[in-house]
């Protein structure tokens, strides 16, 4: 592995700590964006079933403030809920702006890094010929093992680049499409608590 990076030049080291980071960040969103913990199944059952029997108490609602997703922002809209539709509905979305960014973490750092990294591998590849056609200039083209060298630094720090880009990209676009989901479901089920609170009450 190192003569690998040694081989590939000064800009494999950029390069593995981009790759470090990408599966840093993509152990991390795996374990964060689990749907059994940003949307538990029977969150909103439970939450219906304790109104409905008169067993709701504010130590439940502030122990559901203390989890991330689904459950605080339940938890925002149960402490205003006397206090209107429209007073609940925007205690509701201003939780939810809060559990989005959560869950949006890292994701940015992850697109970036998808984006820099053939740029990366581009500007070693650059690199390497320049240092081919230096050998080619000052010794002609006898000098096999210098030619190679170079040559084996552009070709590895691009090969590098792609194969830390095509991941990340992939892995972008999928923790993207789950961060939707995550906030459709988190969207119906709390616009079903404010309907069961505040009834068919002009939100206006």
């Amino acid at each position: 592995m190192l003569e690998f990076i040694q081989t590939g030049g000064v800009f494999m080291w950029p390069l593995l700590g981009c790759s470090i980071l990408t599966l840093a960040i993509v152990i991390e969103r795996f374990w964060t964006l689990r749907r059994s913990r940003v949307v538990p199944k029977n969150q909103l059952s439970e939450v219906m079933a304790r109104l409905r029997e008169d067993r709701m108490s504010l130590e439940y609602i502030r122990n559901m403030q203390q989890h991330t997703g689904l459950s605080s922002i339940l938890a925002a809209g149960l402490l205003s809920s006397k206090h209107g539709r429209r007073v609940m509905k925007d205690s509701v979305q201003d939780a939810a702006s809060h559990v989005i960014h959560e869950l949006e973490r890292f994701m940015s750092t992850l697109g970036t890094i998808a984006a820099i990294s053939p740029l990366l591998g581009l500007l070693g590849t650059v690199v390497g010929m320049i240092k081919v056609f230096s050998v080619l200039m000052e010794e002609g083209a006898g000098n096999t093992s210098l030619l190679a060298g170079g040559i084996s630094e552009a070709l590895l720090t691009t090969a590098a680049g792609l194969g830390i880009a095509i991941p990340a990209i992939i892995f972008h676009r999928f923790f993207s499409r789950k961060i939707d989901e995550l906030v459709v479901s988190m969207e119906q089920q709390s616009s079903k608590l404010i309907d069961a609170l505040q009834g068919d009450r002009d939100s206006n």
